[in-house]
Order: structure tokens, then sequence, then C-alpha cells
């Protein structure tokens, strides 16, 4: 989900052999992912909350630093939930401090930069949403900073 210009499945792809779909909402992001002819990969232009793609098709959905881009978070959730198998993973990595930081990014700076950013949340947010659209939070960390990833299980 949100998959850009293919920058993790690149990555992915040289560790190890598998099928991979990216989707994405920007044209112009999917067509720098398409032009990178990464073998095992298959991109198209898709919203993170309408994915173009059927029910329980994949063991693993991943979002990385995205999610704040999501006007309709919940509903990518879901999306997420079901495209993926039962007992498939949703592995979310986002940047999030929450708190009063939270509140100063999503009434005021996201308004005034115009960047694309539309809600942001720390990891304890993220749980709780995902919680809250049927996954069992498999594992939650801090990376670094104001990174952090959740895993969510189907």
């Amino acid at each position: 989900m949100g998959c850009g210009t293919g920058f993790l499945i690149d990555l992915l792809t040289k560790q190890r052999s598998a099928r991979y779909c990216g989707a994405d909402l920007s044209d112009e992001m999917i067509r720098v992912a398409k032009k990178k002819q990464i073998e095992g990969a298959e991109f198209a232009v898709g919203s993170a909350d309408k994915l173009p793609y059927p029910d329980e098709t994949f063991d693993i959905v991943t979002c990385s630093q995205s999610f704040h881009h999501y006007p309709y978070p919940e509903q990518a959730m879901r999306e997420a939930k079901r495209v993926l198998k039962p007992g498939g993973l949703y592995i979310l990595s986002d940047t999030g401090i929450g708190g009063v930081g939270t509140w100063i990014d999503n009434h005021i700076l996201f308004r005034l930069m115009r960047s694309g950013d539309c809600r942001t949340t720390n990891r304890k947010g993220i749980e709780k949403r995902m919680t809250a659209v049927g996954f069992t939070v498999a594992d939650s960390r801090q990376v670094k900073g104001m990174i952090y990833t959740v895993t969510g299980k189907k």
C-alpha cells in the first residue's frame, strides 16, 4: 500500500524471490516503479481505501511511510485486512509523536504545508486503530526517533 516508486519492493526482491504487488494513488509514482523493471513485481494505480486486488490475495501487506497521507485511514486498514489471507500480516511503519505534537501536526502544520499529509498518530494510536478494525497486534515497536512499526495479524 502506498508503494511509491517501488523502493521497498526493490529491496525485498533482492532478499527473497516471491510475487510482489505495489499499489499507489499516484500515476507518476507507478510509472517510475514500472520503469525499474523489478523482477517478480507488478504495480497498479490504486487507492489504499479501494485496493485493486481480490479478497484474501496476500500473505503480507506493507504500508511504509504513507499512512499519514490517507484521508480515510480506517478504510485503508479494512482494505489491508480484506486482501490478506487468514493469518496474514499487516506491517505498518510510519512517523508520529503523539500528544501535543500530533495535535499541532494535524490541526496546524499539515494545513499550512499542503504537502499531502492528512493525519498522523503515534504507535499506540495505530495499535488502537488496528484492534478496532479486527487485527490482533502481533508486534509494536519504536524503531528510531518518531518512526514506529506495528504489525497486525488477521
